[in-house]
């Protein structure tokens, strides 16, 4: 399996033989699905299937027929492209599978995981059945003592410790109204600490994002990269990891005959489809950005006309921009200054040009400066707010926008309102309960280490501790955590415990907790790091495909997803579990009081109608739960390009299909959705925009409005400030607003009623008026190259906690040490330290991680799957050559890969490829089951082992954390590798 990565030759299968008969007309399709068990299975094996078998295809039918198959549709669990399963059940079977042809967004394909995803519900390897660890032992137990027991100890621990002393660690898999109640409970239980996976993918673009021009989302879509005739990709591999994508990325490539650049430490499979390939140092992507940025502004290829209008403070980026010289940015990076100016001319010219990242991108000490920098480079060249251009973020996993935008994140409430006092107001009157019950459940916080005490109202306030270190929270010296104590519980939900750096740490950590409870269809590796006995509970929670509810792609498109079948086995799905805790913690009644609960299972369809009355801010209110099944009725009436529906058909006339947020007003006004974020070339109404003005109107004399620049149609022909009651008595424009929504307004303001703000105003009245006479209702704002609220306001290079070039570390330090998110940040003194010791002579080598098409995630469920684990047996180390000579490593040998901290050591085997340079290597992030060396098989359940273990890339990264986020450093760390 390895050398068919090194070669590109597949060996051959157990299935070939299934293969050749397909390619002989031996059988038909169906036939051959039904026969190798890939009916049932998926397409996993498509890949052994050799190029020259490859006949005409002939169409078959369905699988199976009669009055008895019910066709449902649901959106594959694996990354956030969005592809649409088709499922065939007969008497509660499912018996059949299809990718979709209709799906705008699949078109009729899936990738290995997509194909095989079929395995995840009825798989023999799942939890069957509730157990609990009794030393040492996995004994079963019902639901309902699991409930009582797990319940009893929280309250024990809220009782001594508060309740900041459990941690919530939600999941990106969850549907929109599963992530969105996790948020709601961790409120109600009085509690900031609720988060998931988008801390450790994409939160620093979330914030680089969202301080740049407003919103931290993807702005256009993969379909939209089709009309791009540049595109860079930086720090993404969408090949393996968005497979589906990559047909629109491609289709863009040859039918515009567009320039694709690819720049990558690695040699990826997406790179080898490159126009241009740029090989650079890993963690040098700032200086990158900047060498190309001067040559745009050394040659005068900017768009002046565009910044003008509607970017503030390109001059402060000019500044430091000028200090990056083409020799200067390649003794950082490597790159060449003439390979830059090509990539320069290219993107400013050579338009619509839009840039594309993944994790690559966002996963340093910098990563949230690498996102700005990445926006700066749009900016900089009008490249922003139309067909073919913009931010095209591609997400990894289903519904990890939907998640982050539904509140699992330490930081913030639903739908990005934060955490002041009026977001808690406002949700209290969404959730209809009173504010000061929600803040009577927060703790306060002692006086610590000469740190003043904490209210429990900015406790309210205050960021909650981020995933990337949750163990420090344990670890940590208690008066070295701003909370009134350490974590003492982990609630765990559809979350691997191999996906954060320092895994030596987190095993520490897992030890140390008096309770430890992992909700999700197989045991994850959680279940099995430690050396615990007692006090972990592992709950079986079905797949988003075994139940109802709404999830949002990449591309900000919501999708209902049918139950295709019920729960297998004794599961239960998100809703019920939450709800059967939150009535043992006591307070079901309030959480739930505006929801439908039939049967112990809350409605979905009224958590989203919930989400639609609160989620102003972000443009989630106009996606009613029939709406959105409507789309799904209507696949195949959206135009693959620009996602939008014929005007004039009935049910989804004019809509961008899945109502993409921003969708706003009530879901009547039948707003269609943003496509395009910040397109003024559209009216409001229609899915036009502008940059967001949330950042005020001016500063140091300078407006922040946009001049001479506005949406099509607007009654405002200039730059105008966030829409608040006030300003539409200014313009008389409350006179439009209905007998109703006046009051609801005048409800909300109370004795301050010309502050209710468009965000807060629970009637909609602001919006719907705003949208008629075509204005944004939140401002026309400048996009910000200058973000002055961030620890850097103008992107700085940083070099790696562990730089490989410790002479650079002196003129390119990370940030002084600080405390952020209740504990201390040294990644100053770490680094330092390196230096001092010289770290990198021992360690010679760059480790950066990454994704393989044929798994996902922590990879417990798809190495589960067998006819994923067929496809890749063993967890390996890519290293070079030269590097594989010196140290006497042949190909497919075992090797021993160090870290530099925690005498951290991996057992892993040797691909040597010339994919990385000499001095890099690269080790793939999916796998857990050995630990430094041992094989912790026998730690799981009788029966839930994964078919494929190996060890964690996690257990030898390092410490490095980016400031404004607490995104963990997994793309560059070192290491040394040495023969087994």
């Amino acid at each position: 399996m390895l050398t068919k990565r090194k070669s590109g030759e597949a060996s051959r299968g157990k299935l070939q033989s299934f293969a050749s008969g397909l390619a002989s007309g031996v059988i038909d399709r169906r036939s051959f699905l039904r026969q190798s068990g890939l009916a049932v299975g998926g397409l996993a094996a498509a890949g052994s299937i050799q190029l020259g078998a490859v006949r005409k295809a002939r169409a078959a039918g369905t699988a199976v027929s009669g009055p008895q198959v019910q066709i449902k549709k649901n959106i594959c669990t694996h990354c956030s492209v969005g592809c649409t399963v088709t499922a065939e059940v007969v008497n509660g079977v499912w018996v059949g599978q299809e990718p979709s042809w209709d799906s705008p967004i699949n078109r009729g394909t899936h990738c290995a995981k997509g194909a095989a995803i079929r395995e995840l519900v009825h798989s023999e390897r799942r939890l069957k059945y509730p157990v609990k660890l009794v030393d040492g032992q996995w004994q079963r137990v019902s639901w309902d003592q699991a409930i009582n027991e797990i319940g009893d100890k929280l309250l024990d621990i809220r009782q001594k410790y508060g309740a900041d002393s459990a941690y919530w660690l939600g999941s990106a898999k969850y549907t929109n109204e599963a992530a969105y109640l996790l948020r709601k409970f961790g409120a109600f239980w009085g509690t900031n600490s609720v988060d998931h996976q988008a801390r450790i993918c994409h939160s620093t673009t979330v914030a680089g994002v969202a301080n740049t021009w407003g919103y931290g989302a993807q702005t256009n879509s993969y379909n939209d990269i089709r009309n791009a005739k540049t595109m860079i990709i930086m720090g993404g591999n969408p090949a393996e990891a968005h497979p589906i994508s990559m047909q629109h990325v491609l289709s863009g490539k040859e039918i515009n005959r567009a320039n694709m650049i690819v720049i990558d430490p690695r040699f990826t499979r997406t790179a080898a489809h490159a126009t241009e390939y740029v090989r650079l140092r890993s963690g040098t992507d700032i200086p990158l950005v900047w060498g190309i940025l001067w040559h745009i502004f050394q040659n005068g290829w900017e768009d002046k006309e565009f910044i003008r209008q509607r970017v503030y403070g390109m001059e402060d980026v000019r500044k430091e921009v000028a200090k990056w010289t083409p020799d200067e940015v390649e003794r950082v990076t490597g790159v060449p200054g003439e390979q830059l100016k090509r990539v320069a001319y290219l993107f400013s010219h050579e338009k619509p040009a839009t840039v594309i990242w993944c994790m690559g991108a966002t996963q340093h000490t910098v990563g949230t400066a690498n996102v700005r920098a990445l926006c700066i480079l749009a900016l900089a060249t009008g490249n922003v707010g139309k067909p073919g251009t913009g931010a095209n973020i591609f997400r990894g996993h289903t519904n990890v926008q939907g998640a982050t935008d539904l509140g699992l994140d330490i930081s913030t409430l639903p739908l990005y309102y934060g955490l002041v006092e009026g977001a808690w107001r406002h949700w209290a009157r969404v959730w209809d309960v009173s504010y000061d019950w929600l803040q009577s459940r927060f703790d306060e916080v002692p006086a610590k280490a000469g740190r003043p005490a904490r209210t429990r109202k900015q406790n309210m306030e205050a960021p909650g501790i981020t995933s990337t270190r949750w163990f420090d929270g344990v670890n940590l010296p208690e008066d070295q955590v701003d909370q009134k104590a350490n974590i003492k519980a982990m609630m765990v939900f559809g979350h691997g415990g191999n996906t954060v750096t320092r895994i030596p740490e987190a095993v520490e950590g897992v030890n140390k907790l008096e309770l430890l409870v992992v909700a999700d269809p197989h045991p994850t590796s959680f279940a099995t790091m430690g050396n615990r006995k007692d006090g972990v509970y592992l709950l079986p929670i079905c797949t988003s495909l075994e139940m109802d509810g709404s999830r949002t792609a990449s591309n900000r498109s919501l999708q209902w997803g049918e139950q295709i079948v019920k729960p297998a086995f004794e599961s239960k799905n998100d809703y019920e579990f939450l709800y059967l805790l939150a009535k043992k913690l006591g307070f079901a009644e309030e959480l739930f009081k505006n929801i439908k609960v039939e049967n112990n299972v809350p409605v979905p369809e009224d958590i989203l109608r919930e989400i639609n009355r609160g989620g102003w801010s972000t443009g989630y209110c106009g996606q009613s739960p029939e709406r959105l099944k409507a789309h799904m009725r209507n696949q195949h009436k959206f135009d693959l390009v620009t996602l939008r529906a014929p005007k004039d058909d009935p049910e989804v006339g004019g809509d961008y299909y899945g109502l993409p947020w921003p969708c706003w007003g009530k879901p009547e006004i039948r707003h269609p959705g943003t496509h395009i974020l910040y397109n003024t070339n559209l009216h409001v109404k229609e899915g036009g925009g502008a940059f967001r003005a949330r950042f005020g109107v001016e500063r140091n004399g300078q407006t922040l409005l946009a001049e001479d620049s506005y949406p099509v149609g607007s009654e405002l022909t200039d730059g105008y400030p966030e829409i608040t009651f006030g300003i539409l008595k200014k313009l008389g424009w409350d006179k439009d607003l209905t007998p109703d929504e006046l009051a609801t307004i005048q409800r909300i303001g109370g004795n301050n009623v010309d502050a209710v703000s468009w965000a807060i105003d629970l009637s909609g009245g602001i919006q719907r008026v705003c949208l008629e006479r075509g204005v944004m209702h939140y401002g026309n704002g400048k996009a910000r190259a200058n973000a002055w609220n961030l620890p850097d306001p103008i992107p700085v290079h940083r070099e790696p906690i562990y730089s490989p070039k410790p002479e650079l570390v002196a003129k390119y330090p990370t940030r002084p040490d600080e405390r952020q998110f209740r504990i201390p940040n040294n990644g100053f003194t770490v680094q330092k330290a390196a230096v001092d010791k010289n770290i990198a002579r021992s360690f010679p080598i760059i480790l950066s991680s990454g994704r393989l098409v044929e798994y996902e995630g922590g990879g417990e469920e798809t190495r589960s799957n067998p006819w994923l684990a067929e496809l890749q047996q063993d967890m390996f180390v890519e290293i070079n050559p030269a590097d594989a000579a010196e140290r006497g490593i042949k190909d497919g040998a075992w090797v021993w890969v160090l870290g530099p901290e925690n005498n951290a050591k991996t057992k892993v085997k040797a691909l040597v490829t010339e994919r990385v340079g000499k001095g890099v290597a690269w080790m793939p992030f999916h796998f857990a089951g050995w630990y430094q060396g041992e094989d912790h098989r026998s730690r799981y359940p009788a029966g839930t082992d994964p078919v494929v273990l190996g060890e964690s890339v996690n257990t030898v990264t390092t410490y490095g954390f980016d400031p404004v986020t607490g995104m963990q450093e997994t793309k560059v760390t070192l290491c040394q590798i040495q023969a087994a």
